[in-house]
């Protein structure tokens, strides 16, 4: 599903160079939920950002879905996002002045879905995460873990190959934090490749595989255990919620 060979990462800044990614090789499966971890400034979320088509890389192959990603234009970076691509980000990135479901529903308006039919999708989305009875509500009325769970809705909603989430239970607590990675799992099970950047060694205990980095190299790349249950002590009382 995702193919990265050789990749590097440079930013000019003024006179000087920054070299971020220093030779990544990097396959994951479709199907896998895996998390990438790394100290500040390692390069996760560059590596990120690159398997998005929201940054270019120098040198070296991506490949994504077997085709060649590289030197894209705008709209056909745009146009494989939208087929390929969902993202879930740890400060939510919701529009504050229009409700849940009209987040969730978005992405469908700049692929000109008519009204009626976007917002009914929405609402099966939104039932997908728990939060249809939120439907009408503003991201303000929402707790954060609600608000995640909306972002992930709309990340959902154009029915990706893969979600890309960077540090997406950052903004939250522990016990939100778990049940966030629940419903990723969940929807992991369901045939959605997932990738995910965070600096929480138990949030990344509860993905499939780790991923390493240290300036800008794969230090680590390693299967865990099954990867599909959070600490005994961050189990939901019945009837909770984030």
């Amino acid at each position: 599903m995702i193919e990265l060979r050789n990749v590097h990462k440079t930013y000019r800044l003024g006179h000087s160079a920054l070299h971020v990614l220093k030779g990544i090789d990097l396959s994951i499966e479709r199907g896998e939920m895996i998390s990438i971890m790394g100290s500040s400034g390692s390069g996760k979320s560059t590596l990120l950002n690159i398997m998005g088509l929201l940054d270019a890389y120098d040198e070296g192959e991506y490949r994504l879905d077997g085709d060649l990603m590289w030197k894209l234009g705008e709209r056909q970076a745009a146009r494989l996002r939208n087929r390929h691509l969902g993202f879930v980000f740890q400060s939510f990135n919701l529009i504050p002045f229009k409700t849940a479901a009209e987040n969730v529903a978005l992405p469908l308006y700049y692929k000109g879905v008519r009204r009626s039919v976007r917002n009914r999708i929405a609402e099966q989305y939104l039932e997908r995460v728990g939060l249809l009875e939120w439907a009408a509500h503003l991201p303000t009325e929402l707790s954060g873990g609600e608000q995640q769970r909306v972002a992930i809705a709309r990340a959902l909603i154009t029915d990706p190959d893969v979600i890309l989430a960077d540090e997406p239970t950052g903004a939250l607590d522990t016990q939100t934090s778990y049940s966030i990675l629940r419903l990723l799992q969940s929807i992991n099970q369901e045939g959605t490749t997932i990738v995910l950047v965070t600096h929480e060694h138990d949030i990344s205990e509860m993905t499939r595989r780790i991923v390493h980095l240290q300036d800008g190299q794969i230090l680590e790349d390693r299967l865990v255990g099954q990867g599909d249950s959070a600490p005994d002590q961050a189990v939901e009382p019945a009837g909770a919620s984030a």
